[in-house]
């Protein structure tokens, strides 16, 4: 696909209902400029797979770069939709887009991070703790992602596990969770030959997941794997907030032991009165002597909340259960579609898909 030739003065792009506007030079992605300019636009992968990113194009004309169908179907193109990350425009723009304005307002960075620890949590999932440079915090919201930048320009994106404020606790740095992807070329390195003091280079913070604070309503967390990570780094903020809203955590894995950090949780409902905590398993097998919720677990809320239309949603994890919730949530229970808030996490696998 050939992109257009650049406007010599750019592209303005407007937003609305906000009103603000950026503008988008050379062959920049509309939501690459809007990052590059503070503007908050919700994104999620950056790669056409995930659909965060998802806007209504109310006037004006844009190219599309390679995208998934499950990101945006034809139907939806045909409607306006665009994908901000992968939209080229061609002309002027206005979209109409939710606004995290609030998001855009952080610094981001690229910097050398030192690899501080690495914890087995389960056969597939390494909790890796990193340091920052000293006198370099990195400002980020709970919830947001850095993208780890390999040697040969590969990026790999993961959640902080943990809230802004514990960062700077002694042995604390930032917390990641990674999954081993076998035949993955970053986390067969993780779980292979990495080693505590390795110098690795970050950029971030990214992403549009994070608590929207301006709300009082009860919340439902969904996280499938190494989805709990943002989830943990919300509940560390609420709790460092004294933020009481109640919230019931469903967390899903094959097996038990998929549920990596169920112990923490248990503490940490001691501390958060207003929390409650489902685990369901998936694929139990008669050693694992599972006696709590099986099946999906983005079904397992539905069994529980047939009325979602006063709830928030905060669903994190792989594309299936991100993607089946939030279709399901909105045509069965009655969720405000601006009321699901997401984090896909897509791999290099999930990309590669048509």
């Amino acid at each position: 696909m050939t992109v257009p030739a650049p406007h010599e003065a750019g592209f303005s792009i407007t937003v609305e209902p906000s009103g603000r506007h950026f503008v988008v030079q050379g062959d920049e992605t509309i939501l690459a400029a809007g990052i590059r300019q503070g503007i908050g636009l919700p994104y999620g992968c950056k790669d056409g797979a995930c659909g965060s990113c998802k806007c209504k194009k109310l006037s004006g004309e844009v190219t599309l770069g390679p995208h998934q169908s499950k990101a945006l179907s034809a139907e939806e193109q045909l409607a306006g939709y665009v994908l901000t990350c992968c939209a080229h425009p061609t002309s002027d723009v206005v979209l109409e887009s939710r606004q995290v304005t609030e998001a855009g307002a952080l610094p981001i960075r690229k910097m050398p991070v030192r690899v501080m620890a690495l914890t087995r949590q389960s056969h597939d999932v390494m909790l890796v703790r990193l340091q920052l440079p000293a006198g370099e915090p990195l400002q980020f919201y709970a919830g947001q992602y850095v993208e780890f930048i390999l040697r040969d320009g590969a990026r790999r994106s993961y959640s902080m596990a943990n809230a802004p404020h514990t960062v700077g606790q002694p042995g604390t740095g930032i917390e990641l969770h990674l999954r081993h992807l076998p035949g993955g070329k970053f986390t067969d390195h993780v779980f292979g030959t990495m080693k505590e003091k390795e110098i690795l280079r970050i950029e971030g913070p990214f992403g549009s997941f994070f608590l929207r604070e301006d709300s009082d309503k009860p919340m439902i967390l969904l996280a499938s794997g190494t989805g709990f990570a943002p989830i943990k780094a919300l509940l560390e903020h609420m709790q460092f907030k004294s933020i009481d809203r109640p919230a019931t955590l469903y967390w899903g894995g094959r097996r038990p032991e998929d549920l990596y950090m169920d112990g923490w949780l248990r503490e940490q409902m001691a501390q958060m009165p207003n929390l409650r905590y489902v685990p369901v398993v998936s694929n139990a097998t008669p050693e694992d002597n599972w006696t709590g919720r099986t099946g999906f677990v983005h079904k397992a809320v539905l069994e529980d909340f047939a009325d979602l239309s006063g709830h928030q949603v905060y669903a994190c994890g792989a594309p299936i259960v991100v993607d089946s919730a939030k279709r399901d949530y909105v045509a069965l229970a009655g969720l405000p579609e601006e009321e699901f808030f997401a984090d896909a996490f897509t791999t290099e696998a999930d990309k590669a898909l048509p």
